[in-house]
C-alpha cells in the first residue's frame, strides 16, 4: 500500500482515532466498568483476571477452535547481528508462542500486553483520560504456560504492524492455536511503541523517526525477513528453543504479517525457503514487488483494490507473484480491522459499534455489485471474524492440503469480500 505505516494520516486512520477517543470518553464515565460487544463471550465464561476486580473489562474474541490454547514467552537475543536502530546493540526479539494446550483446572489466563506496553500504545494512539494499565487489563483466551498437546503443528510466524505491540494480533493468534497452529508473534525489538522483556527493560521505538520513506522500509522489510529466519532457526533447529523439537512441524511452515509485517513477508519468504506460504494483512511496498514463487495471498482494505491508492507496490507484487495466488480486498475496512484494537474500541464504546454494525448490515443489503458495503465501516468484531476465516482457510490450504471454497469465489457468509484477477 502507499501508506505501509498504517495509512497514519489517511482517513481510515482518522476514523480509528475517532474511535479511541470515544474509548477514552466512555471509560473515564464508567471507571473501567465496561460491557464486552455483543460478539465476544460472556463474562462469566472467562477466567478472572487478578487485580481487575469483579467487573466486566475488555476482552478478545473467543477463538472458534475446538481445543485449548496456550501462551509462553521466549526472550531471544541473536548475537551474530547487530541492531539495525540502535548502535552497540546485538538484535533481541520478544516472542509469543500461542499453541494448542492441555486443559487444566485453574488455570492463570496469559496477560494480553504488559503494563509499559499498555501506556505507550494508549499514548500513541491518543487516548489520554484513558487509565494506563487498561490494556494491560484485556481478557485474552490462552493460558499462561500450559503444557502444550502432545502433537506436532504448522508454525505461523506472525509479524505485527509498524509501531504496535505483537500482542495487537492475539485475536488472529488465538484462533490458529485453537484450530491446531502453533503461532510465533515476534516482537521486532525498537519497531513498537514499547516492547517489554524479562529482566525488566522496556525499550522504546527508536525506529519511529522520519523520514518514512521506501528506503526505510526497505531496511524494515529485510530487518524483519531476518529476524524470522532467527526465529525459525531457534524454533526448528537441531537445538530449539521450546517443545523439546517435538510440538513444532518446520516442515509446514506459513508467515502472516500485518501492515509492515505483511510487506516483509514477501523478502522473508525470498530469504528463507523453509517459508510455505505468506499472507500479508494491508500491507505492500517497493520491498515486497519481486514477488516469490510460493503461495501467497493479499488481503487489505478497499483503498488497494486494483487501480487504487495501493498502486503501483499492489499491482507490481501480484504480477510478480508466480504461485498460487489471491487478491482479497474487504469492503468497509479499515487499516486497523486486521487487529484487536477496533474490537477493544467498540466494546468501550458500544453504542458507536452498534451504529458501525448497523450501516455495515444495510450496506450488505443494498449493495450494488460495484459498491461498498458502508461508508462507516466495519464493527471491530466483524474485521475479526473475517480475517480468522480467511487466513485460516488459506493455511489449512497451503499447510494442511485441506480444501476450502472460500477461498474460490464470493462467499455469502463474507458478502464484504471481494476477490481480484487483475
Amino acid at each position: 500500500m502507499t501508506r505501509p505505516w498504517g495509512r497514519g494520516r489517511a482517513r481510515g486512520r482518522g476514523r480509528a482515532f475517532a474511535r479511541v477517543v470515544a474509548l477514552a470518553m466512555a471509560m473515564a464515565c464508567t471507571g473501567l466498568a465496561l460491557t464486552g460487544s455483543a460478539a465476544s463471550a460472556a463474562p462469566s465464561a472467562m477466567p478472572s483476571v487478578p487485580g481487575t476486580g469483579t467487573g466486566p473489562v475488555l476482552e478478545l474474541p473467543r477463538p472458534t477452535g475446538p481445543f485449548t490454547v496456550g501462551r509462553t514467552m521466549l526472550s531471544l537475543r541473536d548475537a551474530s547481528r547487530a541492531d539495525p536502530w540502535v548502535a552497540g546493540e546485538r538484535r533481541e526479539l520478544m516472542v509469543s508462542l500461542w499453541y494448542p494446550a492441555v486443559p487444566a483446572r485453574g488455570a492463570r489466563p496469559a496477560p494480553y500486553m504488559t503494563e509499559r506496553e499498555s501506556a505507550a500504545l494508549l499514548e500513541l494512539l491518543g487516548a489520554d483520560d484513558v487509565p494506563e494499565d487498561t490494556l494491560a487489563k484485556v481478557r485474552a483466551y490462552s493460558v499462561a504456560d500450559a503444557r502444550p498437546l502432545a502433537r506436532r503443528s504448522p508454525l505461523v510466524l506472525l509479524s505485527p504492524g509498524f509501531k504496535l505491540p505483537r500482542a495487537t494480533l492475539s485475536s488472529l493468534a488465538e484462533d490458529l492455536a485453537s484450530r491446531g497452529y502453533v503461532v510465533a508473534g515476534v516482537g521486532h525489538n525498537h519497531e513498537a511503541v514499547a516492547t517489554t522483556f524479562p529482566d525488566g527493560r522496556t525499550t522504546p521505538c527508536s525506529a519511529c523517526t522520519p523520514p518514512y520513506d521506501q528506503a526505510k522500509l526497505t531496511r524494515i522489510g529485510e530487518g524483519r525477513a531476518a529476524d524470522m529466519r532467527f526465529v525459525l532457526d531457534r524454533l526448528t533447529g537441531p537445538r530449539p528453543v521450546w517443545g523439546g523439537g517435538r510440538a513444532v512441524d518446520g516442515r509446514r511452515v506459513a508467515m502472516v504479517g500485518h501492515s509492515a509485517g505483511g510487506y516483509s513477508t514477501v523478502p522473508a519468504m525470498r530469504g528463507d525457503r523453509r517459508i510455505d506460504a505468506g499472507l500479508t494483512l494491508d500491507g505492500l511496498a517497493e520491498v515486497s514487488t519481486p514477488g516469490v514463487d510460493r503461495p501467497f495471498l493479499m488481503m487489505g482494505t478497499p483503498e488497494n483494490a486494483p487501480g487504487g491508492a495501493g498502486e503501483p507496490y499492489w499491482g507490481r507484487t501480484w504480477s510478480a507473484l508466480s504461485g498460487w495466488k489471491r487478491w482479497l480486498t474487504v469492503d468497509g475496512g479499515q487499516h486497523e480491522s486486521f487487529t484487536d484494537l477496533l474490537a477493544l474500541v467498540d466494546q468501550a464504546a458500544p453504542e458507536a459499534a452498534d451504529r458501525t454494525a448497523e450501516g455495515t448490515a444495510g450496506g450488505k443489503a443494498e449493495r450494488a455489485a460495484d459498491g461498498p458495503v458502508a461508508e462507516a465501516g466495519l464493527s471491530g468484531a466483524r474485521g475479526v471474524e473475517i480475517t480468522r476465516a480467511y487466513v485460516g482457510a488459506f493455511l489449512d490450504r497451503q499447510l494442511r492440503n485441506r480444501p476450502r471454497p472460500l477461498l474460490d469465489g464470493p462467499s455469502v457468509h463474507h458478502p464484504e469480500v471481494r476477490c481480484w484477477a487483475p
